[in-house]
C-alpha cells in the first residue's frame, strides 16, 4: 500500500519534496529577489514570480529570467518566516553557474492564470 497522498517528504534532495514544493511555489508573485554574492546578500530584482515550466523552475523579475533550473537540481527551502524561499542551483541562464538566491513573495497572493 502507497502513502498517502497527505504524507510530504521532508528530505530536500528527494524527487518528491522538490515536486512537492516547486508545485506550490509555482505562480507565486514575488516582490524581490536577492542573491548572495560573497555572503552578502545584493538585490537582482524586484516584482515578479516563480513559474514551474514542465521540468524547470523560472524566477522572472522585471521581465528579466532571473534564474532558470532543473527542478532535479535545486536545492529549496522556505523561509522561517514563511515569507520567501531559499533556492541554490545550476542556473541555465546564467552559464550554469550554481547561485543561490531567495524569493520574497509578494504577500499571500498567487498569479491569476
Amino acid at each position: 500500500m502507497s502513502k498517502p497522498s497527505w504524507t510530504k517528504s521532508k528530505n530536500i534532495n528527494s524527487k518528491r519534496y522538490k515536486k512537492d514544493l516547486t508545485s506550490y511555489l509555482d505562480k507565486r508573485a514575488i516582490k524581490c529577489v536577492t542573491e548572495r554574492i560573497d555572503g552578502v546578500e545584493e538585490v537582482v530584482g524586484k516584482a515578479g514570480a516563480i513559474i514551474k515550466k514542465d521540468d524547470e523552475l523560472l524566477i522572472f523579475s522585471g521581465g528579466d529570467v532571473i534564474m532558470r533550473t532543473k527542478i532535479e537540481n535545486l536545492y529549496a527551502w522556505e523561509l522561517m518566516s514563511l515569507d520567501g524561499v531559499v533556492i541554490t542551483a545550476p542556473d541555465i541562464e546564467h552559464d550554469n553557474r550554481t547561485r543561490t538566491v531567495i524569493a520574497f513573495y509578494s504577500y499571500w497572493r498567487q498569479l491569476e492564470n
